[in-house]
């Protein structure tokens, strides 16, 4: 798993922006959530994902879900 940080909310969209931890921004849709309402996440949040690539060759985040806190 990858991790980054919630860096922009669309919630009239239920989509957001994920900055990882090498500065790219990769796209989320509030399905790729995982144990998490859309609705509580806040941007600036640790979140852990993996990547796929869309047939139009775009990256995105998939299975989404809050990091755990650090030594837990």
């Amino acid at each position: 798993m990858q991790k980054g940080t919630i860096k922009r909310l669309v919630a009239d969209r239920s989509f957001g922006f994920i900055q990882t931890e090498r500065e790219e921004d990769l796209f989320f849709g509030r399905n790729q959530l995982q144990g998490v309402d859309y609705g509580s996440l806040r941007e600036g949040q640790k979140v852990e994902f993996e990547v796929t690539r869309d047939p139009n060759g775009h990256l995105h985040a998939i299975r989404v879900r809050l990091a755990q806190p650090e030594g837990e």
